[in-house]
């Protein structure tokens, strides 16, 4: 079993960059937080396994990580990081085995990836509990009464990114997806049908390009890519997909028509004035309510979350467009809480198909699939 390197992160969430190479570890709010290796340290009752990247990736892994640093930081209970030493089911195994040896009561995780690892795991160790963020009942058949699974309705977010969008007078407009999974089809598939309710209501016609990467990593195909979207006149581009992201602000900040970008699943204004919106998901808040469930229960799950797969979307206020950082110039905060009133009483239904093979019908968006 790999050897592992623990890193110690202070309860600030001061977030550092850890070497590849082997499996690694973090530690975060522990008295006895003493940076032994976390083989033997029992340092740890809640366990984060990363995804694919890091927990400073301004995305998915960390604020998921920050809803478990947080809770953890809250209730005094130890919590530590584990990432595995490679993008494979092994290596994910061996990080959530590296996390139970040291003591995890709970072992959270994000990403699709990790259903196969998951279904060994929630079998082998029946005494640990399983929160696994965008993983499915499509990913993993059957979650046992230990596994809890979070998914979102990113369809939803997707829809307030396109509306929002067009509202604001874009009309040439770009989706770069990572790899065609599920949760990325439907952000997209989202974006198109925003996009194209808010182009109805203008009287306007819409043209996108739509684009899957096949990678979740940034690389110099995705950069060029999206230099032609840009050159070729295109304002706006949602970037879905992990570190991917970074390669669409590297051509928006390269771009000659002052290019923007829609970052996702968390708040990315920061990145800079290119960054009109986020279409984002409650990943630290929906992890907290999960873990309370789980500490109140005895460090169980209740039967609102036991073997179960929870959806969260507007109605429980897990998606949202951060409308306080937003770099809008007519889209308001009134026409904004209006359509996601309409999400979050069910008036608006946004289709949450996620077939790559049949997309959404459009009246004033021509679609530009490549």
């Amino acid at each position: 079993m790999k050897k592992l390197i623990a890193l110690v992160l202070a309860a600030t969430m001061a977030f550092s960059m850890v070497a590849c190479g082997g499996n690694t570890s973090g530690t975060t709010n522990s008295a006895t937080s003493n940076g032994a290796n976390a083989q033997t340290s029992g340092n740890t009752e809640i366990a984060f396994i990363t995804d694919v990247g890091n927990i400073d990736d301004h995305s998915f892994n960390q604020y998921s990580y920050e809803g478990v640093s947080s809770f953890a930081t809250a209730n005094n209970i130890k919590a530590n990081y584990f990432r595995p030493a490679d993008d494979t089911d092994a290596d994910r195994m061996d990080a959530i085995e590296q996390a139970i040896q040291d003591g995890a009561k709970v072992v959270v995780m994000a990403g699709y990836l990790f259903a196969p690892s998951l279904e060994q795991a929630q079998a082998k160790y029946p005494d640990v509990q399983f929160l696994a963020l965008d993983v499915s009942t499509g990913d993993l058949a059957e979650p046992a009464s230990n596994t809890a699974l979070i998914t979102y309705r990113e369809e939803q977010a997707g829809y307030l990114a396109g509306y929002a969008a067009v509202e604001d007078g874009y009309t040439k407009l770009g989706f770069l997806g990572g790899v065609a999974v599920p949760a990325v089809i439907r952000y997209g598939y989202g974006f198109v049908q925003g996009a194209n309710e808010a182009a109805k209501e203008l009287g306007v016609q819409v043209d996108m390009k739509y684009w899957y990467s096949g990678s979740f990593e940034a690389n110099d195909e995705i950069k060029a890519k999206m230099d032609s979207w840009y050159s070729a006149g295109t304002e706006v581009v949602f970037a879905c997909g992990g570190a991917i992201y970074s390669s669409a602000i590297s051509a928006a900040e390269a771009s000659a028509n002052g290019g923007k970008i829609i970052g996702v699943d968390v708040d990315q204004s920061a990145d800079g004035e290119m960054v009109i919106t986020s279409a984002t998901k409650a990943l630290a808040h929906s992890v907290e309510l999960a873990l309370q469930d789980c500490v109140d229960n005895g460090w169980k799950w209740s039967e609102a979350y036991a073997g179960k797969e929870t959806v969260l979307g507007a109605a429980e206020d897990c998606v949202a467009l951060p409308m306080e950082t937003s770099k809008f110039t007519t889209f308001n905060a009134e026409k904004y809480a209006a359509i996601y009133n309409q999400l979050k009483d069910g008036v608006l239904v946004v289709d949450n198909s996620s077939n790559p093979d049949v997309h959404p019908e459009t009246t004033n968006v021509t679609v530009d699939w490549q």
